[in-house]
C-alpha cells in the first residue's frame, strides 16, 4: 500500500518577473538539491502549486506555495490493523472520528489512530490528496472527538485555524472535590499562557471522594495535558487520572474520565458552520444518568 506524505514546503516570494516551475525549483528543498531531481520529482507528480500537480510548463509568478511530496511504501502489516473507529463527519476534505481511549494518536506503536485511519475513512479524490492525518492530539487516556485532514491544503489550512483559534473545542471530566460552579483557570503551563473555562453541570454526593461533578471544559489554549493539569491544580482534579491525583483519591481499574465531546469551525472549503458532537461514555452515565 502506497501513501503520499509532505517532505517540504516552500513559499514563493515576491518576483520581478514568471519564471518556469522547473528552473524557479532548483535548490529550493534541501532533500532535493539538484535540477535534474526536481524535474523527475515533477513527472513523478510529486511536486504540487497551490495544492495543484506541478508540470514542466507552469510559469511561478510569486506568493504560490509548492510543496515537495514521498511516497510511502507502508508495510504489509498494516493491512491487519483492526481499530474500527467510529465516524462522526467525512468528506472528501477532512474528516472527525472517536478516538477510543487507551490508544495513541500517532507515534512509534503500531496500533495507533494514525495507523488505523487509512482503514476506516473514504479515499479523497482532491489532486492533493494524502494519507489522512490528524490536526491535533488527545492524551492516550482521553477519548473523544478528533479532527483529520485529508488533503494537503485541508492539513495547512485546518492546522491555521487551531494557531488562529478558530477552532472550538469543549470536553466532558468528571471531577473530585467541592468546586465553583463556573469559573476560569490561568496558569501558565511550561512557562506559556495557559486558560480553561468550566462549568460544573450536575454534582453527586460519593462516600469515597466526598464529591462528584460532571464539568465541562473549554480549553482556551492548547497545552500539554493542559486541563488535567489546571483541574489538579485548584484541588479537583480528574476522577481516574493516574498521573494527577490527590493521596488517597486514584481510582483504579477504570481509565480517565475525561472526554472531548464538541468540534465547532467553519468548513475552510464548503464554508459550512459544523458542530459535531459526542455523547458521553457509558462510565460517565453510570455516576451521571
Amino acid at each position: 500500500m502506497k501513501e503520499k506524505s509532505i517532505i517540504e514546503s516552500h513559499l514563493v516570494p515576491e518576483l520581478e518577473t514568471p519564471i518556469r516551475l522547473q528552473e524557479y525549483g532548483v535548490g529550493i528543498f534541501k532533500t532535493l538539491p539538484t535540477k535534474s531531481g526536481f524535474k523527475k520529482a515533477i513527472k513523478k507528480e510529486l511536486i504540487f502549486v497551490n495544492d495543484t500537480i506541478g508540470t514542466t510548463a507552469l510559469f511561478i509568478k510569486g506568493g504560490e506555495t509548492i510543496t515537495l511530496y514521498q511516497v510511502n511504501e507502508l508495510p504489509k502489516a498494516i493491512d491487519k490493523l483492526k481499530v474500527p473507529l467510529k465516524v462522526h463527519y467525512e468528506d472528501d476534505f477532512l474528516a472527525v472520528i472517536e478516538k477510543p481511549p487507551g490508544v495513541v494518536v500517532s507515534g512509534n506503536s503500531f496500533v495507533t489512530i494514525y495507523n488505523a485511519l487509512p482503514q476506516n475513512l473514504q479515499k479523497s479524490t482532491q489532486p492533493d490528496a494524502i494519507r489522512p492525518t490528524p490536526i491535533h492530539r488527545l492524551d492516550y487516556p482521553t477519548s473523544g472527538l478528533l479532527l483529520i485532514g485529508k488533503t494537503s491544503s485541508s492539513i495547512r489550512i485546518l492546522s491555521k485555524l487551531f494557531e488562529n483559534k478558530e477552532i472550538r473545542k469543549a470536553y466532558y471530566a468528571i471531577s473530585i472535590g467541592k468546586m465553583e460552579s463556573e469559573d476560569e483557570i490561568n496558569l501558565p503551563l511550561e512557562n506559556k499562557k495557559a486558560i480553561t473555562q468550566f462549568k460544573v453541570e450536575q454534582t453527586v454526593i460519593s462516600e469515597r471522594f466526598e464529591f462528584l461533578n460532571l464539568v465541562q471544559l473549554f480549553p482556551i489554549t492548547g497545552r500539554k495535558h493542559q486541563l488535567r493539569k489546571h483541574l489538579f491544580s485548584i484541588g479537583n482534579p480528574i476522577l481516574g487520572d493516574r498521573e494527577y491525583h490527590l493521596k488517597d483519591k486514584l481510582l483504579k481499574g477504570k481509565g480517565l474520565y475525561l472526554h472531548a465531546n464538541s468540534l465547532q469551525f467553519t468548513h475552510p472549503f464548503t464554508q459550512e458552520k459544523l458542530i459535531i458532537t459526542s455523547e458521553l461514555p457509558k462510565k460517565f452515565k453510570k455516576i451521571f444518568p
